[in-house]
């Protein structure tokens, strides 16, 4: 591995010319973030700002780092998760000059010295996907809390937690949580989740997914993703939940809603979204059908539980990339894709840049908030903090003029109309 202290250690630095393209590649699709980075280079708001990122290491994070750069900030980053760094963009990052800490198929030991890394040069913001970056701060380097003045969070997983942190009084700086805006968790994480999923499973397997029983475990915006894409391609989907209300959208949708112990007995595929541990657990991989395929696409891999799988297990093998098959005790056999990790990422290149340059211009425009606010000498309040309808809008405005479409607008006499409580019939 190439590796020069203080600056970067990636795979192969001679990846970089291909990684440069992919990068041209996704800039041309993602004209949001490009906008942003026209509108920001001259003024560069960012300039004498540090942000450490956290996050997965894509041609689209390329595309957002370089737009940090170009706004004025100084950037190290880490990948968000061990098998989902893109080996060819970190080496094209690093040639360009930037602090990264990332390869693929790194362990959890090399993860956290790469987290480590990225913290050296003593952010004043941060980026997250996932919080794995906010918790070692937290955990590990209190030192550097008080020279932060705020961290955006990429995912449902890590803003669950940092929500509930920050109820126990635990969360030392303010977070806006960038997965909850409508522009990010309706688009990148219903369609994007749901093509990306369905691409790394087809890459690691090349099965027909028609007249499949396919199995989501949890229906919120990625399993309903996942769960739409799959029917369209002629899959017999069912969902497990645990919410009601969740499961009677299912239903509605005309998928068929059962419990996990049911489900496994007659899926071909399975794919948790879930975002909580222990969703296929033994009693599960011991019912299951011969020949049957799991994965997972929500943030951590602890969704399938492989300790339990291992200890039922005869022999395992890989038959193809990101493919192992489990040979059971039992005498059948499961293939379980990406090692139970992402596996739209580990599997495959993760979401379209399409539906990356809404999510990651909500991360631009929100360090830009955090700064903006510092600039002003306003220190937020220790919380987890939404991002404004204003913004959402915008950048959703913004989105459509790229693809040439214009909508109405409401009248003032309409305007006037939808708040007069005195209208009647």
């Amino acid at each position: 591995m190439d590796h020069k202290q203080g600056i970067y250690k990636v795979k192969d630095l001679s990846l970089a010319k291909e990684g440069k393209l992919r990068i041209e590649w996704a800039e041309s699709r993602m004209p949001v973030l490009m906008a942003l980075r026209e509108k920001y280079r001259k003024t560069k708001p960012l300039k004498g700002y540090r942000i450490a990122g956290c996050l997965h290491v894509t041609k689209e994070t390329a595309v957002l780092v370089k737009t940090f750069v170009e706004a004025g900030a100084q950037v190290s980053w880490s990948g968000c998760n061990p098998l989902s760094t893109q080996d060819d963009i970190a080496a094209a990052l690093a040639a360009e000059g930037t602090s990264i800490y990332a390869w693929h198929g790194m362990n959890v030991e090399e993860f956290y010295w790469c987290i480590e890394e990225s913290l050296k040069f003593k952010p004043n913001l941060t980026l997250d996907d996932g919080a794995d970056l906010i918790f070692t701060v937290h955990n590990k380097h209190q030192e550097l809390i008080p020279h932060i003045i705020g961290g955006t969070e990429e995912t449902t997983t890590g803003v669950h937690r940092l929500r509930a942190m920050a109820k126990d009084g635990a969360l030392k700086y303010p977070v806006i949580a960038v997965n909850d805006a409508e522009t990010k968790w309706d688009f990148d994480n219903v369609f994007g989740t749901g093509q990306s999923t369905l691409d790394g499973i087809l890459r690691a397997t090349s099965v027909l997914l028609a007249g499949k029983n396919f199995v989501v475990a949890g229906f919120g915006h990625c399993g309903r993703g996942v769960a739409t894409r799959a029917k369209g391609l002629g899959a017999n989907v069912i969902v497990t939940e645990v919410k009601a209300t969740a499961a009677l959208k299912a239903t509605l949708d005309g998928l068929r809603v059962m419990k996990m112990d049911e489900a496994a007995r007659i899926g071909d595929i399975f794919v948790t979204a879930t975002g909580i541990k222990d969703i296929i657990v033994d009693r599960h991989f011991k019912v299951m059908k011969e020949g049957a395929i799991v994965c997972n696409t929500g943030h951590y891999d602890c969704e399938i539980n492989l300790v339990h799988l291992n200890k039922i297990k005869k022999s395992v093998r890989t038959v193809r990339a990101n493919n192992q098959e489990y040979l059971l005790k039992n005498g059948k056999k499961i293939y379980v894709l990406a090692e139970g990790r992402l596996v739209n990422l580990a599997a495959a290149e993760g979401h379209p840049s399409e539906v990356m340059d809404m999510s990651f211009a909500n991360q631009f425009m929100s360090q830009l908030r955090l700064a903006g606010e510092h600039k002003k000498g306003n220190r937020l309040e220790n919380k987890v903090y939404d991002i404004s309808t204003a913004q959402d809008q915008e950048i959703a405005t913004v989105k459509l003029a790229t693809q040439g479409l214009s909508i109405d607008k409401l009248t003032p006499e309409q305007v006037k109309y939808q708040d007069d409580y005195s209208a009647g019939t």
